[in-house]
């Protein structure tokens, strides 16, 4: 499950996620099901990169993958859970996606460090990856409990951001994008199999 932006969205795609392999179990199927739930970082600090005082960017995308990291370990800590995970079900992976830094006077790995942490999958692009294979530290792994993150979405508020609004239009613009670009995948096949019917 993919372009989710914020905490309500992850925990929407989890409970359908949970619903889903509930009714395997009820019909007799398999319940393993691999699945990742995938939170985008960076578009968010590129959304209020100009909103913002200098003390707060790159650190917005960082805080909502934490808070969302909060929800994830306290769903896999759930009675519900326990009880799937007692069928076989496997645990759907919060995965973080956009991980690549985009502002050029912030660290080249500052995602990826401040993001790692046990049970997560993060998607980072080619140069980020050589990056921090270069000289990218792990530290501590994010607390359960989501460590900071609160506290910055505060700070995040009281400067103005209105971050649910802000979840629900990158979601959409996402979305927005992925449908453009699936048209025009969908365009670039169908000219091509004119151009091959036309060659026989």
């Amino acid at each position: 499950m993919t372009l989710l932006f914020s905490t309500e969205q992850y925990l929407a795609a989890a409970e359908a996620y949970m619903r889903g392999v509930e009714r395997r179990i009820e019909a007799g199927l398999d319940p393993a099901v691999p699945s990742v739930a995938s939170i985008f970082v960076s578009r968010w600090d590129v959304a209020v990169a100009d909103e913002v005082p200098q003390e707060l960017r790159n650190q917005l995308g960082i805080a909502v993958a934490k808070q969302a990291y909060r929800a994830y370990r306290e769903l896999l800590d759930s009675e519900r859970w326990l009880r799937l995970a007692n069928e076989g079900v496997r645990p759907q992976r919060l995965l973080f996606a956009s991980t690549g830094t985009k502002d050029p006077e912030a660290s080249d790995v500052s995602y990826v460090e401040a993001l790692a942490a046990p049970l997560t999958v993060n998607t980072m692009p080619d140069k980020t990856l050589l990056a921090f294979a270069d000289h990218g530290e792990v530290g501590e792994p994010i607390p359960t409990d989501g460590g900071d993150a609160e506290q910055v979405l505060a700070e995040f508020e009281a400067a103005g951001v209105d971050v649910a609004e802000l979840a629900a239009r990158l979601q959409r613009e996402g979305a927005e994008a992925f449908d453009a670009s699936w048209k025009e995948l969908m365009q670039s096949i169908e000219e091509k199999s004119r151009e091959l019917a036309a060659a026989e």
